[in-house]
């Protein structure tokens, strides 16, 4: 049978795109972008899936009774400040208007089986005035209801994917599922975040020789009230861990390698002359995206020395994209945004709306009928599919036992001391 599965902050369905099938069923989302008359993200989303237990409403406006009960949660959230603060009426509250609390008070009622997000990797050293406090936040949330947690930072590039995206990857199961018990009962062994982790499994790390057989020793464990987390929580996560019963294991992971897919592998043959650069714009192209050392004087009349390095001009087709950004269709000059030289012309220009499209993992043409600016809006907050796929694979074979398949342990190092130094 399907899991079924509720999709959050769905954007143009991303998720759903990656697992619908045999093993999942979407039977429930919500997207509503903000302050925006026009739901292009949400009516790219209908065009799709239907309008079907589909909400284009204010996540926090949903009522959580209004959710069907579901095996998994899903969404991809902002990162932001997620301090929170004690009311004599009313207990603990999370910052107004930010959108993990909707996350926690969902977990929390639906109580889902599993529960799979997305962020950008900076959660896990957010804010910058306490270092790992707000991803500190979301692992005490989900352990208070009930859940054992695995993370991961993954490049999309390091995986056979053609852009260099990096994103990091919550999974949690409930303690009481199979990947739960597995979770709390090997995830302090030498070799779980290295092989037999849920996130190893799908996208495998160098493994090296064993320095200590035994059992790790926590790297950290959370303070027993949420408010203490946000008070004075700090912890330097490496880009993979797991958070079981309060304690925490991190460690540092070092892809396997895979074939290098390229920016070039994507594009398209015949472009509209739309996307060539004129003439007359490339000197200001080359200038952003040089390396500069200069005086420049502030509005305020603050003399001070800008410097930056350069980045590619034109961008290598032999080599994955840089990450997709939100204002990637700006017809002006820019120092982010990427140009080519197009190999089939030989001459410079944008990449297309199709181009972002496939270089997440979607059909070309996905997002067409919404302004061209909303089409890139949407890439750069988008999603590589085919990694959110390959979770759901690992998901689906190793549901009923986590422990099948897996093979007796090899060799591994943890080189604690050296990774846990900032």
């Amino acid at each position: 049978m399907a899991l079924r599965v509720a999709e959050l902050f769905a954007g143009v369905g991303g998720f759903r795109h990656a697992l619908d099938g045999d093993s999942f069923r979407t039977i429930w989302s919500n997207q509503w972008e903000p302050g925006e008359k026009a739901q292009w993200a949400s009516q790219c989303y209908i065009s799709h899936f239907g309008a079907e237990g589909h909400s284009n409403e204010d996540i926090s406006s949903v009522d959580s009774s209004r959710i069907p009960k579901h095996d998994l949660l899903v969404g991809g959230f902002p990162c932001q400040d997620y301090s929170v603060a004690t009311t004599k009426a009313a207990g603990i509250h999370g910052k107004k208007g930010v959108l993990w609390w909707d996350i926690d008070r969902i977990v929390k009622d639906k109580k889902p089986n599993y529960v799979l997000l997305e962020n950008v990797d900076r959660l896990l050293r957010s804010p910058t005035t306490q270092r790992g406090r707000d991803f500190g936040i979301v692992l005490k949330c989900l352990h208070d209801a009930g859940y054992a947690i695995e993370w991961r930072t993954i490049n999309a590039a390091d995986y056979g994917f053609p852009q260099k995206r990096r994103r990091v990857f919550i999974f949690a199961a409930r303690r009481g599922t199979p990947w739960g018990r597995f979770m709390v009962k090997h995830g302090a062994s030498p070799e779980y975040l290295q092989r037999t982790s849920f996130f190893a499994r799908s996208f495998p790390v160098r493994q090296e020789p064993v320095i200590d057989t035994s059992d790790r020793e926590p790297d950290q464990v959370l303070p027993d009230d949420l408010q203490q987390v946000s008070d004075s929580f700090e912890f330097h996560f490496l880009g993979s861990g797991l958070s079981a019963k309060a304690q925490i294991w991190t460690y540092k992971p070092h892809p396997q390698g895979a074939a290098v897919v390229t920016l070039g592998s994507v594009l398209d043959e015949r472009v509209p002359e739309d996307y060539f650069i004129p003439q007359r714009d490339l000197p200001r192209w080359r200038y952003l995206k040089g390396a500069k050392a200069e005086d420049r004087v502030a509005d305020n009349g603050h003399r001070y020395r800008y410097s930056e390095g350069a980045i590619p001009f034109p961008d290598r087709l032999d080599q994955p994209s840089r990450t997709i950004l939100t204002h990637e269709g700006a017809r002006s000059p820019s120092r982010f945004n990427h140009i080519i030289l197009d190999p089939h012309t030989e001459r410079f220009r944008r990449l297309t709306p199709e181009e972002t499209e496939k270089l997440n993992g979607f059909p070309a043409g996905w997002t067409k009928g919404m302004p061209e600016r909303k089409r890139y809006f949407c890439m750069g907050n988008a999603l590589v599919v085919g990694l959110v796929r390959r979770m759901g694979e690992t998901l689906a074979s190793t549901l009923a036992d986590p422990a099948l398949g897996v093979a007796k342990p090899a060799s591994f190092a943890w080189q604690r001391g050296a990774e846990l130094q900032h």
